[in-house]
């Protein structure tokens, strides 16, 4: 077994802790051994898995940097198991897996796994222990990632999970690979301290919302304005964890208002698949929440505007040739971080750091 803290407790136990605690339960001497939650991540670790991924884009900019990238761990296998549709996600992970060499397996249909046959996830979940390294894991039910990694570190090979999306809980790389994404955006502008980020759409079931809202209160200085109707605000858990924080937001349903003064506009498309009732979205008028060419004119000249993806109507394409749209970045991005992510752990991030300043200077 691993000697994490998680190891010496009971599932109850460790299901009864908070969310810090259960962050801390899944280190390895300082590092994230399983990636869980946003809240594994502070100020230092987000700075350092930005400076890999930078690191890691400017090596593969060359066949010589990249083919030194792919020696790093062709000795790891990955497998992939999205259970739960995915495009970008599933694609910006495999990418990152060749990047760095490492061949990867998929499952991402549960009905031609022994899952059909009734086999329990447990049961799958270690099967795929037995024969990869580690496991990138999007499922729909809540809290499932973070079961299946006690279930693995409680057994005799415990390889490391990733969350790549559970439930409406949290999807902590979406939220790294957003983090990136700002940091590179305000680089010249003092970094992320200070800034005014402003969340539009369906923040009540977002889970990308959930993991970079609390990111974000590891910067100086942070307001943060949650933009939705009533029934899709921000839920009052996340609203308790800024507040215990010291985090500075507010909640209001005025997008031109709030768009004046953001230096970073964060767009979700509705998330109706989490319906309780079939169609129930559908009687929530959002068109007042949506990003058309006239809000150019308000935005600043110097903001950035951002989507997770998928998109429906909430930007409109005519935004996307404008210079402030960073989308199609971020996206990129995902693959950069999600590779500087899985170098760190497994502990080649100060190789491709000396390899990167040897050859880029």
């Amino acid at each position: 077994m691993v000697d994490l803290p998680v190891t010496k407790l009971s599932w109850t136990a460790f299901d009864n802790l908070n969310l810090m605690e259960k962050a801390a339960c899944m280190c390895d001497g300082g590092r994230e051994y399983h990636v869980l939650y946003a809240q594994q991540f502070g100020r230092e670790r987000l700075d350092h898995l930005g400076r890999l991924a930078t690191a890691i884009r400017r090596l593969a900019k060359t066949k010589e940097g990249m083919h030194e990238l792919q020696k790093m761990l062709p000795h790891k296998r990955a497998m992939l198991y999205f259970a739960q549709p995915s495009s970008r996600t599933f694609l910006s992970f495999a990418a990152a897996c060749q990047i760095l060499g490492m061949p990867v397996a998929e499952v991402r249909d549960t009905s031609v796994s022994s899952e059909f046959k009734g086999e329990s996830k447990e049961d799958t979940v270690r099967t795929f222990s037995s024969y990869f390294d580690f496991i990138v894991m999007r499922t729909q039910i809540d809290g499932l990632a973070e079961r299946m990694a006690w279930v693995l570190s409680n057994s005799e090979r415990p390889v490391p999970i990733i969350n790549a999306g559970s439930g409406k809980d949290q999807h902590p790389t979406q939220a790294l690979l957003d983090v990136y994404t700002l940091q590179r955006s305000f680089e010249e502008r003092d970094g992320i301290d200070g800034k005014v980020i402003m969340f539009v759409g369906d923040l009540a079931r977002g889970r990308t919302v959930r993991s970079l809202a609390w990111l974000l209160t590891n910067y100086d200085g942070v307001r943060q304005i949650f933009v939705a109707p009533p029934e899709l605000q921000i839920g009052e858990d996340i609203q308790a964890l800024l507040r215990e924080r010291g985090v500075e937001f507010r909640l209001t349903e005025d997008f031109d208002a709030s768009l004046r003064e953001a230096d970073a506009v964060y767009m979700t498309r509705i998330q109706d698949e989490w319906d309780s009732v079939a169609g129930e979205s559908r009687r929530i008028n959002t068109d007042r929440f949506h990003f058309q060419p006239r809000h150019l004119d308000i935005l600043k000249t110097n903001a950035v505007i951002m989507h997770p993806f998928p998109r429906r109507q909430e930007i409109d394409i005519a935004v996307d040739t404008d210079p402030r749209a960073v989308y199609w970045r971020q996206m990129r991005n995902g693959m950069w971080i999600r590779a500087a992510l899985i170098a760190d752990l497994f502990r080649c991030d100060a190789m491709i750091q000396s390899d990167s300043v040897r050859r880029c200077g």
